[in-house]
């Protein structure tokens, strides 16, 4: 224990390395990553790198960063490589929680609680999600926490102000380039509204950095901007048109009320109780380590939860960077109750501590049982994974337990992070025993098969990104969102998802014969007609035939 506690930077790294690095192939490809895939994969195809594209028609909702990094690991390693093109999003959640231990050294010098809010972060809930739900937010908030550590340095020291400043602006366009305004809004608008209510930027003006401050701004400008303004002028007409959808979207789509996000303290999974006592500012004031800093926290955090709610469009992973200044905030809670659990707190501040901690310990100890109930008709060739993982999660629940029962809370601390890190390590691959989908067929045969026969193949309105990656290629579209193209040549093949389906045989007929030659079907996890089973899965091939 002693070890760990003087080796931060290095129990970070094997945290981070444990919860991110394993099993990379294991979850299927999502949505948002197909889409990062497919537009890093048609670089490297087509060429398209600086007009980027999404099954080669213009992809302009994203900035192109993100897919950038995608397609050099997918140079290096293969585009078929799924694990190879997740590891930079893997390695982004890294070095964010290695950011947050660095942003916390500077904010606090005290190196337990830095330790203590990187680990939080890198084992909040919604921080492993994303990284594969959403590819983009981890780059995105991950080069603007780093622009706030330099920013930091910015306003409150007087040396290496155009070291800070520079750094600060180059991270403030990486972010951009990574998601556009996202993280400039959600995270680094709600630092500066919450350091100036904290510090009054007092620093700054001692200082007098208004001519770095400038500089910062132009070469964030230009490093954010430099590609929206190449398009813009390249590919116009799609730009507007993509940007007058993605703006109406913001009032029109996934319209939420005000209080939608006020549960936001659940993000951070395993935390939720910590974080939610963490926000109790009468409470923690007089108790927390430093005053002044964790009305920072607070107050960032606090901030990016309004104007978040202030958005009419809103989604859960939308929360992400409210769980960046939630962490460091819930750390003072922890650093709290690490210090003063034997000697300081009282019986009532000890009740939501034995039950989180013993919540915890229940998860590793009942693990082995309820997975079994649950996965017991699909554990073949999986039982090795089963019987680790039973005996890993249940031997942490019971040392979780003994550690409580000596009061013992930085031990408690840490194995929680044993916990997380032994799901990720040790049960991850059981997922292949949820997949329940007996009908499950992939789409990727296809093309050989295709080129094979001299089969020209076509898809009749939107195919699912998912399918169109596990194609490997490119599919041209003959339902656009104006015309509908009937291609040239006596025989070709045709997808079609199932709500296309009556509009695709009404156009066809009855110039064509068609048959249903098979059904593709991306599912894994749910049979036709179940609730999870999801139509924009399928694709159903139809070969066409002029009469």
């Amino acid at each position: 224990m002693t070890w760990l506690k003087n080796n931060p930077i290095a129990l970070i790294f094997l945290a981070g390395t444990s919860i991110f690095l394993f099993h990379l192939n294991v979850v299927p490809v999502t949505i948002m990553e197909a889409r990062n895939f497919i537009t890093a994969r048609e670089m490297i195809t087509e060429g398209n790198w600086l007009l980027t594209t999404l099954n080669e028609m213009p992809r302009y909702e994203k900035p192109p960063l993100p897919s950038w990094i995608t397609a050099l690991f997918g140079l290096a390693f293969g585009l078929e490589n799924i694990a190879a093109l997740r590891l930079p999003t893997m390695l982004m959640a890294i070095i964010l929680g290695y950011m947050g231990y660095l942003l916390s050294l500077k904010l606090w010098n005290n190196k337990l609680l830095a330790l203590i809010n990187a680990l939080i972060l890198l084992s909040s809930f919604y921080i492993i999600v994303i990284t594969i739900e959403a590819p983009w937010d981890i780059y995105t908030h991950g080069f603007m926490l780093i622009a706030i550590y330099f920013l930091y340095g910015f306003f409150s020291f007087p040396d290496n102000k155009w070291k800070n400043g520079l750094l600060a602006g180059l991270f403030i366009g990486l972010s951009f380039m990574s998601k556009g305004p996202v993280s400039l809004y959600a995270l680094l608008l709600p630092f500066l509204l919450a350091y100036g209510s904290v510090y009054k930027f007092k620093g700054f003006g001692i200082y007098r950095k208004y001519v770095p401050l400038l500089v910062m701004i132009l070469l964030a400008t230009v490093i954010g901007l430099w590609w929206f303004l190449y398009v813009r002028l390249a590919d116009p007409d799609a730009f507007l048109s993509i940007t007058k959808k993605e703006t109406a979207n913001w009032s029109s789509y996934n319209v939420r009320p005000f209080y939608y996000y006020w549960s936001f303290f659940v993000q951070s999974g395993i935390w939720s109780l910590p974080a939610l006592v963490s926000l109790l500012y009468p409470y923690l004031k007089n108790r927390v380590s430093n005053k002044k800093t964790y009305q920072l926290t607070l107050l960032w955090t606090i901030f990016s939860v309004i104007l978040l709610s202030i958005i009419p469009e809103k989604k859960a992973r939308y929360l992400v960077p409210v769980l960046i200044p939630l962490a460091l905030n819930t750390g003072f809670y922890l650093e709290y109750i690490i210090h003063n659990f034997k000697n300081s707190l009282s019986p009532k501040e000890k009740i939501p501590v034995y039950f989180h901690f013993s919540l915890v310990a229940l998860i590793g100890m009942a693990y082995p049982f309820i997975v079994y109930f649950l996965l017991k008709d699909g554990l073949n060739g999986l039982w090795g994974y089963y019987i680790l993982s039973s005996l890993g999660l249940f031997v942490i629940g019971v040392l979780l337990f003994i550690k409580l029962r000596k009061s013992d809370l930085y031990g408690c601390f840490l194995l929680t992070i044993a916990l997380i890190a032994a799901i990720k390590l040790l049960a991850m691959p059981l997922m292949g025993a949820m997949d329940k989908n007996s009908v499950y067929k992939s789409i990727s045969p296809l093309r050989e098969v295709a080129q094979k026969d001299g089969l020209n193949i076509y898809c009749f309105g939107e195919i699912s990104p998912e399918m169109l990656w596990d194609y490997g290629a490119g599919i041209p579209v003959l339902k656009g969102e104006e015309e509908i193209t009937i291609p040239d040549g006596e025989k070709f093949g045709v997808l079609v998802i199932p709500t296309d389906e009556n509009e695709f045989k009404r156009i066809f007929d009855p110039e064509y014969s068609y048959t249903l030659k098979t059904v593709y079907d991306l599912n894994h996890n749910a049979d036709p007609g179940s609730k999870g089973h999801r139509n924009r899965l399928i694709s159903n091939l139809y070969i066409v035939q002029k009469r």
